[in-house]
């Protein structure tokens, strides 16, 4: 069960996830396993918080089974190698029944879910001198349709097999299926539940990844990877070029990890994420200025603690900017303390003119996910006005003054502020962004 904490941390995530969409990828040999009942509660909780889905699923491990039973060897299983014509009916066989047992499943959630002719697809036709016969590609995804049943209160959910303009079926791989639906209906998530867990780097599953990191990592080992964590990838790699925002693969076996990738930070799989902090950026000397600026805005309102521009100068490269149309208008900085493995979150400030827009929690995650890549334990922050704030939107806890490092408390003591100390502990990654 969640502990409260965990709930709130949901909570928080809410009113930026309501009334979008999360499609939801599922491998067959998930939906085969003990833990699917459990992830249907999950994604019926998703419903219940307003957040839409739609539902993609493979067959893998349903068509090698039906295959054994008539003691065939499939050709392909995954939809990305050949597909013959008695592998092309085993796949329809093996999809029909993983969609029933998935509509099976939300009915008895309460659930409405329908399984819609969405996808058009066409032969993928002769690669490298070899007709993949029955292998499709989508070539076109019925987006009215789906938005149909989404606005209806209805859960689409999606076979690998799409069908021509003239009746013919064809083998799709269901990775690829996700990427155009994710694509097509604008989703802020696509999420794979399989049994690999997440992409596995030497010291286990890599927690975050940026787009072109994962590129990256796909180039130098492929050759590493197995069929189905190389699809996962590449496709995943693909989402988020082509604008879909995040990318999760977990293990859909695990219970509640699906709530737990979704709405925490560390997650229990792999993030991939497109560079949302492209707006955000370290400042640089010629930032003096406009960071003293928007600083003494935030001392005159007795938000922050003075500083002078001198100050500022000595401490520059320890600051960052958040940019409009190249313009700074918002600042914070992180300050290092590393003796005793903890950061100062510190001067958050943003321009009146862009208040109530997502700014300052931006910044913070920012800053949090710096402190986390350099392996900080804890976080902290100094507040007189912004307590509430940094305790309900970004995690942070009260704390005590003993908190501080020696040095820091030094100078509380002698500025005679009383701000209240927060704190924050940090789980050390790779990298880390929100979710």
């Amino acid at each position: 069960m969640f502990a409260l904490t965990v709930l709130r941390e949901i909570l928080r995530y809410v009113p930026r996830f309501r009334d979008r969409l999360f499609v939801i990828a599922i491998d067959g040999a998930v939906v085969e396993d003990d833990n699917f009942p459990n992830l249907l509660l999950d994604i019926a909780l998703l419903r219940s918080l307003s957040i839409r889905v739609a539902l993609v699923h493979g067959a893998a491990k349903q068509i090698e089974r039906f295959a054994g039973l008539i003691a065939m060897t499939p050709s392909d299983t995954i939809g990305t190698g050949i597909t013959d014509k008695a592998t092309l009916q085993v796949a329809i066989t093996a999809a029909n029944r993983v969609s029933h047992e998935i509509l099976e499943g939300l009915a008895a959630n309460d659930l409405r879910g329908a399984c819609p002719n969405a996808v058009t697809a066409h032969p993928a036709g002769i690669m490298g001198g070899v007709d993949q016969l029955f292998t499709g590609r989508v070539e076109r995804v019925d987006v009215g349709l789906l938005q149909t049943l989404l606005e209806r209160d209805i859960i689409p959910v999606i076979p690998p097999i799409g069908i021509d303009g003239t009746g013919n079926s064809y083998r799709l791989n269901s990775d690829a299926v996700a990427v155009e639906i994710a694509k097509s209906l604008g989703a802020v998530k696509l999420i794979y539940l399989c049994t690999e867990g997440g992409v596995r780097g030497p010291h286990g599953v890599i927690r975050q990844m940026t787009v072109e990191d994962a590129e990256i990592y796909l180039k130098l080992h492929r050759g590493e990877l197995d069929a189905a964590s190389t699809t996962k990838l590449t496709h995943a790699v693909r989402a988020g070029k082509e604008g879909v925002e995040r990318i999760h693969i977990i293990d859909g076996r695990e219970q509640e990890g699906l709530l737990g990738e979704v709405f925490s930070n560390e997650g229990i799989g792999t993030l991939i994420y497109t560079n949302e902090y492209q707006a955000i950026r370290l400042a640089q000397k010629k930032d003096v200025r406009a960071v003293f600026q928007l600083i003494q805005q935030g001392i005159r309102s007795e938000e922050l603690v003075k500083r002078t521009r001198a100050d500022i100068e000595r401490t520059i490269g320890e600051y960052y900017v958040f940019e409009v149309d190249k313009n700074p208008v918002a600042c914070g900085a992180l300050h290092m303390y590393p003796d005793e493995n903890k950061a100062e979150l510190a001067s958050i400030y943003v321009d009146a003119r862009y208040e109530n827009q997502g700014i300052g929690g931006k910044l913070i995650q920012y800053a949090e996910s710096v402190a986390r890549a350099r392996g900080v334990a804890v976080l902290f922050c100094l507040s007189t006005q912004a307590i509430n704030y940094f305790i309900q939107r970004g995690g942070f806890k009260l704390g005590m003054p003993s908190d501080l490092p020696p040095a820091r408390r030094e100078i509380y003591e002698r500025n005679g502020r009383r701000s209240q100390v927060l704190v924050k502990a940090l789980t050390p990654a790779a990298a880390d962004v929100p979710a």
